[in-house]
């Protein structure tokens, strides 16, 4: 059923992040199955640290990202909200330019927490960071 409507699905997500975080960091969904989701955001100055790498916390946001897509796939969107609570990064190698792309994998999927792990490559597929977040899944509230 997913493989079916995998476009429109990415197509959904992607129009997701016009006004977010995602569009500043260039980040975008490219592809998905039952239990991953991969992404990615390009490497340039805008989210570059000081030394002129990929900024941690840019990466991070991409795992982040990633995840929290990932868990919302995953619950009622009508009656709850996936959060992500908690992140760790570890960060094993700099980018300077090119594209870092992220694959995150469902671990845990319970009713109120998900775990992903998120592997955070460069185009050459060496690791860049490898990520853990846990989101929440929380009843929505009424505006």
């Amino acid at each position: 059923m997913l493989e079916a409507r995998k476009n429109e699905i990415l197509e959904v997500l992607n129009h997701w992040g016009t006004e977010t975080l995602m569009k500043t960091l260039g980040i975008r969904y490219t592809d998905l199955g039952e239990d991953w989701i991969e992404g990615e955001m390009p490497v340039n100055g805008h989210v570059h640290q000081p030394l002129g790498l990929l900024h941690g916390g840019a990466t991070a946001a991409l795992a982040e990202t990633l995840g929290s897509a990932g868990s919302s796939l995953h619950i009622n969107r009508e009656k709850q909200a996936a959060l992500g609570i908690e992140i760790q990064a570890t960060h094993v190698r700099g980018l300077r330019e090119g594209i870092a792309r992220g694959r995150a994998r469902l671990v845990h999927k319970g009713a109120s927490l998900h775990l992903w792990e998120i592997e955070v490559r460069d185009q050459n597929q060496r690791l860049l960071s490898h990520c853990k977040l846990t989101v929440m899944i929380v009843p929505l509230r009424e505006r």
